[in-house]
């Protein structure tokens, strides 16, 4: 038996071939089954939407934000943040700018629901990580539109969010959607490595102001491969990030005389042994469902590695393949361990008394750390290398269930305007959803369709460009809209109508 008592015989290919075939039409016809349920229970009437104004009003809101220089460092939120505070205020809401630094406000509106069910958040983020203008084909704050896509830093991190999460706010006022809880939209500033003046700020200090059952973010997206939609992934967990520091010591000498307790040597074969060694697999609710999914969905070879995962005694072969040649799924199934900086010597013939080493540290959400860092001294085997952890901004622990009525009314919102698969992920990175699930709130990510192809292009997040169609953008902003009607509206009759 595998995780949430599924069983998984997959020691033969045949087998596998077999449970590919039985998941992929499992999963299919409970998704539509899904879809037809939670889109079939729709709320009160809306009016006929002009889609057209919408999509023209988002791309004008999109490439505004995008023409704002956010990057953090330095930080510098402000003027994002009063252009969302002026169009929302323009249509009659209540807006609160709450910073503990007048440079880096976190934006917060509220629209009213009758209070018979606990409120929806939307989070979006204003500020972006720094570019290199050198590098962009586009000025990076140019909001150019090009060959059907808009350049600008931001564009899928996280603009995209914050623009359909502002006309979704924008669209409830304007059709007077009578709504079971309250929706809240908060535009934070510092996710890019600042949380004291953006998601920690606003826990520690306006908590009543966000407090919520379920939350929208990023971390989510819908993967595109040679134009044509693969499949959703939506964020319901994710690992924490820490820093363990490796510091060898010895007697510093002359470089002449080679030494064998040269620092900078056991420091070397120390982080070669924290990169070479395979930390314990273990899978949770979100990483259990995600490779049970992805095989229904694969070719019959490769959704045999899927699930071997899942069954202990099969599962060794299947990782060594990830770690090979897809390091992401090996990073999903451990608490995971990358070497990347080494600080050892100043002179080239010198031997140092001490050289250092720095491992970024991705831990699982239930890891115990203590013993895990125990685990990483028997792996490196010398008692004059030091373990120990560094500071980093590590996030703190929670993980968003599966079987809530907002994840099910994502999930059909996918099989409605994407018709493909969701597979709940674990992120392997970092978000600010974590504080938000460590105080019991269902957080999940959600993202619009991004070629794959675009991150080998340089076009990704964080990376030397980004870019995201426009006609990706209007989808996503579709979805958004309908899901938070599904999540948040008053569950009435007749069916409401989307144009």
């Amino acid at each position: 038996a595998g995780p949430n008592g599924l069983k998984f015989v997959c020691g033969h290919s045949w087998v596998a071939v077999g449970f590919y075939r039985l998941i992929k039409n499992r999963f299919f016809s409970s998704a539509a089954l899904a879809s037809a349920i939670t889109l079939g229970l729709t709320s009160q009437a809306v009016a006929q939407q002009d889609w057209d104004a919408i999509n023209e009003e988002t791309l004008r809101h999109f490439r505004a934000l995008l023409q704002f220089d956010t990057s953090d460092p330095p930080g510098r939120e402000l003027p994002a943040a009063e252009y969302i505070r002026d169009v929302l205020e323009a249509e009659g809401f209540e807006v609160e700018m709450l910073a503990n630094n007048d440079e880096r406000p976190n934006v917060v509106t509220r629209l009213k629901g009758n209070g018979s069910k606990e409120p929806l958040l939307i989070m979006a983020h204003t500020d972006t990580v720094n570019v290199d203008p050198a590098k962009w084909t586009f000025p990076p704050f140019s909001a150019t539109v090009d060959g059907g896509y808009v350049y600008g830093r931001g564009a899928v991190d996280d603009k995209d969010n914050l623009a359909a999460g502002l006309m979704v706010m924008l669209e409830l006022k304007r059709q007077g959607i009578k709504l079971d809880r309250d929706v809240i939209f908060l535009a934070e500033s510092g996710e890019e490595g600042a949380t004291e003046f953006g998601i920690e700020f606003m826990i520690n200090e306006h908590f009543d102001k966000i407090e919520s059952e379920s939350c929208l973010a990023e971390g989510g997206s819908v993967a595109r491969v040679n134009r044509e939609v693969q499949y959703a992934g939506i964020q319901s967990v994710e690992k924490i990030p820490y820093q363990i520091n490796l510091t060898a010591t010895g007697v510093a000498g002359h470089g002449s005389v080679p030494l064998q307790t040269n620092p900078v040597v056991r420091l070397a074969k120390a982080m070669a042994a924290v990169a070479d060694w395979p930390s314990p697999i273990r899978l949770n609710e979100t990483t259990a469902a995600y490779f049970e999914r992805l095989a229904g969905i694969s070719p019959p070879d490769a959704a045999a590695r899927y699930l071997a995962v899942l069954d202990p005694a099969t599962q060794a072969e299947a990782d060594e393949y990830f770690r090979e040649f897809e390091p992401r799924h090996a990073s999903m199934l451990r608490s995971s361990l990358s070497p990347n900086i080494i600080d050892a010597g100043y002179r080239i013939n010198v031997i140092p008394s001490e050289a250092r080493g720095f491992v970024d540290f991705r831990a699982l959400p239930d890891e115990d750390i203590d013993a895990f860092l125990d685990q990483v001294r028997e792996v490196i085997n010398d008692p004059t290398v030091e373990v120990a952890l560094g500071a980093r901004n590590a996030r703190p622990r929670g993980e968003a269930r599966l079987n809530t009525p907002a994840f099910s009314a994502i999930e059909a919102g996918i099989t409605k305007h994407y018709g493909v698969v969701t597979l709940p992920t674990m992120s392997t990175g970092a978000t600010d959803m974590a504080y938000l699930r460590n105080k019991g709130i269902e957080c999940y990510g959600i993202g619009p369709a991004i070629d794959r192809e675009d991150a080998a292009l340089g076009f990704g997040a964080h990376s030397d460009q980004e870019r995201i169609l426009i006609s990706e953008l209007n989808r996503f902003v579709r979805f958004n809209w309908e899901i938070v009607l599904q999540i948040a509206a008053e569950q009435e009759t007749p069916r409401f109508k989307t144009g």
